[in-house]
């Protein structure tokens, strides 16, 4: 899995951050997503899919590689 985040899309809600805490962060200044791991490992595959699902933003992008 890789994933792709579109800081201009994020809107700071932290849906990401709660899903998946490993794999998104979010600034201090602003609550922008922060991507910590593209390519997370298999254990945490779940969490990122429901972390993108529930991003209201629609600024996380999946891809299988």
């Amino acid at each position: 899995m890789l994933v792709r985040i579109d800081q201009e899309k994020c809107c700071g809600a932290g849906s990401c951050v709660l899903a998946a805490p490993d794999v998104f962060d979010q600034r201090d200044e602003d609550g922008i997503v922060v991507l910590l791991d593209a390519r997370p490992p298999a254990g945490l595959h779940q969490a990122v899919r429901d972390a993108a699902a529930v991003c209201p933003a629609s600024a996380i992008r999946l891809e299988q590689v």
